[in-house]
């Protein structure tokens, strides 16, 4: 019974691992005409620090902020609870990038799709040729995949990086063992599953 509880064990965890792997995706793009950091609430510190780091090795000339209109938490300076896309850019300056090469998009978007058609949008009609998505590493497939849907028929590339496979993310080892983990990759398998159902078709 102990053989067949370890083996279980191992099993599970070997699972888990391959599970969580897969959602991490990366598609390299050594220099684009603009970076674009995906909205992520809570995950902004993380992914305006890498945008940041590539920002400053040149990898693109100007930084692009979506804005989902979300609020985080009070702020006794200000006096008031500034949303996160504020807390980003304040976050990107902070970090060594100039404010005339941030962009913050005032179009409410409310998923990731959202986003995908807003940045199309933007650039087409700002002649950008090339993207560089920022975002969290368990959400890279489901990003990159959007993106790469929304984006079939233009002449725009598109990349996609972020920092080490734990930025922010629970250890592939070991996401089950905690709620953040459940939510961060059962949910995006189950958010992924939904994206492929509605937004295949076209």
């Amino acid at each position: 019974m102990l053989l067949i509880l370890v083996a279980g064990i191992l099993l599970w965890e070997t699972l888990a691992w391959i599970g969580a792997r897969a959602l991490i995706v990366r598609s390299d793009l050594p220099h684009a005409d603009a970076m674009v950091i995906l909205s992520g609430s809570s995950s902004y510190r993380e992914r305006t620090q890498v945008a940041a780091q590539l920002f400053a090795a040149g990898r693109a000339p100007k930084i692009i902020l979506t804005n989902d209109d979300r609020q985080g938490g009070w702020s006794n300076v200000e006096q008031r609870n500034p949303r996160f896309s504020e807390l980003a850019l304040a976050s990107l300056v902070s970090s060594g990038v100039s404010i005339d090469k941030i962009v913050l998009l005032p179009d409410r978007v409310q998923s990731t799709h959202d986003e995908a058609v807003l940045l199309r949008r933007y650039a087409e009609v700002t002649s950008l040729k090339s993207l560089l998505i920022v975002t969290s590493p368990s959400h890279s497939r489901r990003a990159l995949w959007t993106f790469r849907k929304e984006f079939q028929g233009t002449n725009i590339t598109l990349g996609l990086s972020f920092g080490d496979d734990q930025q922010g993310d629970p250890s592939p080892f070991l996401w089950w063992t905690t709620i953040k983990g459940w939510r961060l990759v059962a949910g995006e398998y189950l958010k992924f599953v939904y994206y492929l159902f509605r937004y295949s078709a076209g």
